[in-house]
């Protein structure tokens, strides 16, 4: 089996095709600390006065990265895991809240070295990046249903539009022109459902099944 990461933008179905993967694979899933994460909601809440004065977007990323990294170190000591999100994802946020004037540049520069110093310390473990990503992408007016279906109250105002389109806009332009740790599978969830639709379910996790024999395959005809 093969260490796989699920990325994607805020509500396109990670956790439940995270789920869906450790059952079917039978692999340990690493899930994203939402619920004990204290920051979260006021990164979402806070007005631009108090978000400058306590910098919680900074804070925010600080912390992602820091239980990201302990996931990934985990993950990659083993061979058959499941990450919900990637620590290769957390720069691009990072770097969006940065061009919206909420990271500044300094806190910018620290996480860039933080995260650097970071990725060098996997060189030492067994495995040194994922195998596959799985890229759940689509329609912004999907993303934005889920973010409503899934129903956190902070996550709902419409102020937040604007900051939901500018992650969705650079999102694909990120996967298919910065992220180059694995192979990458890419899946629309205008087309996919695996919580509603079962026979999604079971294609999804073929397609996943698929990309990791071909990756293998590529892999016995290198040696």
């Amino acid at each position: 089996m093969s260490v796989i990461v699920i990325g994607g933008m805020i509500g396109a179905g990670k956790t439940s095709v995270a789920k869906l993967l450790g059952e079917e694979l039978g692999s340990q899933v690493f899930f994203e600390e939402v619920d004990n994460n204290p920051l979260l909601e006021l990164f979402y809440t806070a007005d631009e006065e108090e978000e400058q004065k306590k910098r919680y977007p900074f804070l925010l990323q600080l912390t992602f990265l820091s239980s990201r990294f302990r996931s990934i170190k985990s993950a990659l000591v083993d061979k058959n895991n499941v990450l919900d999100r990637s620590i290769y994802e957390d720069w691009y946020f990072t770097k969006v809240n940065h061009e919206l004037g909420r990271i500044s540049g300094l806190e910018f520069k620290i996480y860039e070295e933080l995260l650097n110093n970071m990725m060098e310390e996997l060189e030492e473990l067994p495995k040194k990046a994922p195998d596959l990503m799985v890229y759940l992408h689509g329609s912004f007016e999907e993303i934005v249903r889920r973010i409503g279906t899934r129903g956190r109250d902070f996550e709902q105002d419409d102020s937040l539009m604007a900051y939901y389109k500018e992650l969705w806009e650079g999102y694909d332009d990120w996967v298919d022109n910065h992220y180059d740790a694995s192979q990458v599978l890419k899946i629309n969830i205008d087309q996919y459902d695996v919580v509603h639709n079962e026979d999604h379910a079971k294609e999804v996790v073929q397609l996943v099944r698929d990309a990791l024999a071909v990756r293998d395959n590529l892999l016995v005809s290198e040696k």
